[in-house]
């Protein structure tokens, strides 16, 4: 049996109230189906930040880089600002362990309710694939003349043919193994962005003649974001930059029923480093400590978690946990309509996982 090493950061705000119920999951599925995972907590975020200045150790990457996957919660304070808490926690994994592959499912599950007009349980099944280590999150620019009335402040878009090619890739294998459309659809805004955007679209066009049994599409951003609300059914795999995917996630999660479902895992497809997996809804200050988190995009990054360590049967089981209890409806936190407090779900859930 082998032993699977977590490491878990439990980070901000609601972060530690969701990751509780994820773990409670993983200790159904452990004790299931027989599993060995191994835990070792971190407390770096926003309160080690107040303490010691910085997010996380100096040597952080050096002491995760020894586990299997990250098991994350959430980044983000209000007396911080947004800048520092990403760059100094969660930028640094994806960077540091060339995690260049952000995997966000977006689906509407039975007893959810999209605010989409007519839409039914499965008509929306998307992933989008989101570039995660270069693009507009590159960190690359700076400031001259700071706290001056003509300040200037650079920030440069890095594309390189590696890293596109890469990641179009992966969107292309994916739409072949998914049960879906077999489709991809690339999303840019070249008529304006002429160089990296460019060398996107020209890459993508390559990479898709080497997949001939998968449609494509080219989008540009403004009438991708329109065509998510207006025709969300049509998207099968979506592949798109840094900051497009950020947003394009957003709205994918909204339309298929709450920020509370939205799972995610930051991927080294390769596995030469630790993978992190992370619901993607925030550390939502104004809920912290209320009860009324959602804990199913937690669970569902477990779930994602575990199909990554190649635990199919946890995986499986903790999907199903997650889809039975909002198809069910008795135990829903209010953003899906409920009144059941996070600790509720999280115990439905994993009685779910527990058979």
């Amino acid at each position: 049996m082998a032993q699977h090493r977590i490491a878990v950061i439990r980070g901000d705000g609601i972060g530690p109230e969701v990751i509780e119920e994820a773990l409670k999951a993983l200790a159904a599925a452990e004790q299931r189906f027989g599993l060995s995972l191994a835990y070792a907590e971190f407390p770096w975020g926003s309160d080690y930040y107040f303490k010691h200045g910085r997010m996380m150790d100096a040597d952080a990457l050096d002491e995760l880089a020894g586990f299997d996957t990250i098991l994350f919660g959430a980044v983000g304070h209000p007396d911080i600002q947004d800048h520092v808490t990403l760059n100094g926690l969660l930028l640094p994994m994806r960077r540091g362990f060339d995690q260049y592959v952000c995997h966000r499912p977006s689906v509407l599950y039975a007893g959810v309710e999209s605010p989409l007009r007519g839409k039914e349980a499965g008509d929306i099944d998307m992933v989008v694939v989101r570039e995660n280590t270069e693009g507009e999150y590159a960190n690359v620019g700076g400031f001259q003349y700071a706290g001056f009335p003509d300040e200037v402040a650079l920030q440069t878009a890095v594309f390189t043919r590696r890293g596109i090619e890469r990641v179009v890739r992966y969107a292309f294998e994916l739409a072949r193994a998914r049960n879906g459309k077999k489709r991809v659809a690339s999303i840019t805004k070249s008529n304006a962005q002429g160089y990296g955007m460019v060398l996107w679209d020209r890459v993508f066009d390559e990479v898709a003649a080497g997949y001939p049994d998968i449609e494509t599409e080219s989008l540009l951003v403004d009438a991708a974001c329109m065509n998510f609300i207006r025709r969300p059914e049509s998207f099968d795999v979506v592949v798109a930059s840094n900051l497009f995917g950020d947003i394009l996630t957003d709205i994918a999660a909204i339309v298929t029923g709450s920020m509370g479902l939205a799972a995610s895992g930051n991927i080294n497809p390769e596995r030469r480093f630790p993978s992190t997996f992370e619901p993607v809804h925030g550390s939502a200050p104004d809920i912290v400590g209320r009860g009324i988190a959602n804990p199913c995009a937690a669970a569902f990054s477990a779930a994602m978690m575990m199909r990554h360590l190649g635990e199919t049967e946890a995986a499986d089981a903790i999907d199903t946990a997650v889809r039975s209890v909002l198809r069910d409806g008795a135990a829903l936190t209010p953003d899906l309509g409920g009144k059941a407090t996070t600790t509720q779900v999280g115990d439905a859930i994993a009685a779910g996982v527990g058979g």
